[in-house]
């Protein structure tokens, strides 16, 4: 089911897709990023979890909502957004101060911290948590085939997730923590995206060379972790996807 809004992209003169890893408050990179789809004519769609971690969160929600206001970019749900929103709704969350702690002060101390605020409210509440143009693919985190059927629920930014939900905000968890303390992902969701689709997601570092991470699928598929680290002592990874 290919997202309507996306199909429509090439009639009004777009030349593909760029897309943009987890940014965690990389205002500079995610700059950089923006500058150069624009160039290109590139419609920017960026992965999810847009904050916390980075130099400088109210910077990217400054510029994802430029974007949004030239119906040059949208962003998809991620567990960073969702969590966030909870939090500027005064919904008990845990605040860790390297993380969404350093976006709450960031915007704190911004001069229109309480206007970026507000509309982040709105807009985690109206972003896609998945969707699908053609034989491209895009979650933030998981993927499971009932995505490829069923559009994302309208306002999932603002309900409590069900199973489809939270795969695509956490992946797919055992439930145990690492050692690093993270939670364990399995990734065997990879074998079931059909051959001749590839998805592109963010949420798990999991490259060992400072580029995205490819892993082929048992169907024919593929999965693209796009996440090298920005805002965790890593940079910032896209790809471009022309017509």
């Amino acid at each position: 089911m290919t997202d309507p809004a996306l199909a429509d992209l090439r009639s009004r003169g777009f030349q593909g897709l760029r897309v943009v890893a987890d940014v965690h408050g990389e205002a500079t990179a995610f700059t950089h990023a923006v500058a150069g789809a624009e160039a290109l004519g590139l419609f920017l769609l960026q992965l999810g979890d847009l904050t916390d971690h980075g130099p400088d969160s109210p910077g990217v929600l400054r510029l994802m909502f430029g974007l949004l206001d030239a119906r040059r970019g949208r962003f998809l749900l991620g567990n960073h957004d969702h969590k966030l929103r909870r939090a500027l709704l005064g919904q008990k969350v845990r605040v860790p101060g390297e993380g969404l702690g350093r976006t709450l002060a960031q915007l704190r101390a911004a001069p229109d911290g309480a206007s970026l605020a507000a509309r982040a409210v709105e807009e985690i509440s109206a972003a896609p948590a998945w969707l699908r143009l053609g034989r491209w693919l895009f979650v933030h985190a998981g993927w499971h085939p009932a995505m490829l059927q069923q559009p994302s629920p309208p306002e999932a930014g603002a309900g409590k997730p069900d199973p489809i939900l939270s795969r695509a905000l956490f992946g797919q968890v055992t439930g145990r923590m690492q050692p690093d303390g993270f939670p364990e992902r399995l990734h065997d969701w990879v074998d079931r995206i059909p051959a001749g689709h590839t998805l592109y997601c963010g949420h798990d570092r999991r490259s060992t060379d400072g580029r995205p991470y490819v892993q082929e699928g048992a169907l024919g598929g593929q999965a693209v972790f796009l996440d090298t680290g920005a805002g965790k002592g890593g940079h910032l990874s896209w790809v471009d996807l022309p017509w």
